[in-house]
Formats: C-alpha cells, structure tokens, sequence
C-alpha cells in the first residue's frame, strides 16, 4: 500500500477536520471526520471520533473476522461518544460530526460513511464508485429534481441529513460490502472542503501519481479545493490509499 493524507484549515479560523491512516501488513484504516462549524466543538468531535474507532481498530485483530460489522460497531461508538462529550448542552449546541471511513484487507475494500464526508474509488483513470452523501442536495439529485450543475451552487448544499452526535439514536450509516480490489485502484476519504473544490477529472489525477507521489499529487488537489472556493473555503481534507497488491 501507498498512503497520504493531507488537511488545510481554508479560509477558517480553525481546522475541525481530522484524518488518520492505520495499516499494517493485514489491513487498513483510512478515516477522514469533518467537524461540523455551524455547532460547538466541532474540532473535539472530529479528534473525538477518529480517536474512537482508530482505538477500536488497534484492539482488533487483523485481518478483521466481520469488517462490515466492525464498521458499524465503531462507528456507533463514535457517535455515542460524541453524545456523552455533549453532556448537558441542548441538543442545537451538541457536537457533531460527519465521517467517511475505508477498510482495507484481503484484496478488499469495505467503507462507511455517515453525511456529506465521501469515499472514491478510482481505477484506470476514473471514478469506479462514489459514495451517496447524505445530504438535501443527493436527495433532490436522486429524485430528478435538480441536475449535476446545480448541486454547487444550490442554496441548501450545505445541509447534512444526518450525522454525528447530537441526538442520541445512532444515525443512518451507508456501509458496502466487499469491493475486489485492483493494483493500481485509489481509495479516497476527504470532507466536503475537498470534493467540492475539484471535478471528477481533477480526482482522478491521483490515478497518474507516479510511485512515490501520491501525497504530493492529494496535496496539489487539495490546495487547488481551497483555491477554487475562495474566498469561503472550508477545511479541506482528505487520505488516500493506493493498492499495490
């Protein structure tokens, strides 16, 4: 495996993104959580929950019997966590946060995710699957209501149906099953921040990363996210694995 991460605070006055990659010779972990600014914490609920399931993937052992289980157990775990760090505060003020979560193992990739943070899969040069965000958009997308073009610019682009923390019933969590894995295949985790800066066609630039490049190419894509959403550009964050085989 080839890994890189990267993360910018934007044009905010602070960065509540957090991103993580575990791996050894068994599995991976590849983990990016968007604290949500419009609430309190939104940095201590995005360290909150990358520290949560990063922990709960050390106490696993690799590779993992049930990785779709394990997803949604730490990922659940995550969010009642972010509910106990609340405490007392009314539920408008509690931390939230959104995540996109990737597992590696067994020339396999399994992935979660929870709101509008987003797993790639990109092989040969394209996009093989994206995951759904959770969001008023997708859904106003999905039913023929608005078209591609009009998603960056819509007026309630940035409202997430659901999330991390707040209230206390676990959210909806979009988990796949077992994708096979190529050599060569490009796995990607990144917050809102970064794939609302970039086309399709700039994602798949990760695809011509020579060996050795790929956080300098993330990096350069990156930089170019917080470039084109000037002057409001969000954190913007992402990590990348590439599958050697």
């Amino acid at each position: 495996m080839e890994c890189a991460e990267v993360s910018l605070v934007g044009q905010r006055e602070e960065n509540q993104d957090r991103a993580r990659i575990d791996s050894d010779a068994a599995a991976a972990l590849v983990m990016v959580v968007d604290g949500m600014g419009g609430h309190s914490d939104g940095a201590l609920a995005a360290e909150t929950a990358v520290r949560v399931v990063g922990e709960a993937f050390a106490d696993e052992s690799h590779p993992l019997f049930d990785p779709t289980g394990f997803l949604h157990l730490a990922i659940g775990h995550a969010h009642d966590s972010l509910v106990d760090v609340a405490g007392r505060q009314h539920v408008d003020a509690r931390p939230r946060a959104t995540c996109a979560v990737c597992l590696v193992q067994d020339d396999g990739l399994y992935c979660a995710h929870v709101g509008d943070s987003r797993v790639y899969l990109l092989r040969g040069g394209d996009i093989l699957t994206r995951s759904r965000d959770h969001s008023h958009v997708e859904l106003l997308l999905r039913e023929g209501l608005i078209s591609e073009d009009e998603v960056a610019t819509h007026p309630m682009r940035n409202y997430v149906e659901c999330c991390l923390g707040g209230d206390e019933a676990l959210p909806e969590m979009s988990i796949s099953g077992r994708q096979r894995l190529q050599p060569g295949d490009i796995v990607l985790a990144c917050s809102d921040g970064f794939w609302s800066g970039l086309r399709d066609e700039d994602i798949t630039l990760l695809c011509a990363a020579a060996p050795g490049q790929l956080a300098d190419v993330l990096g350069a894509l990156a930089r170019r996210a917080v470039e084109v959403n000037a002057p409001y550009s969000d954190n913007t964050t992402a990590a990348a694995l590439r599958w050697l085989g």
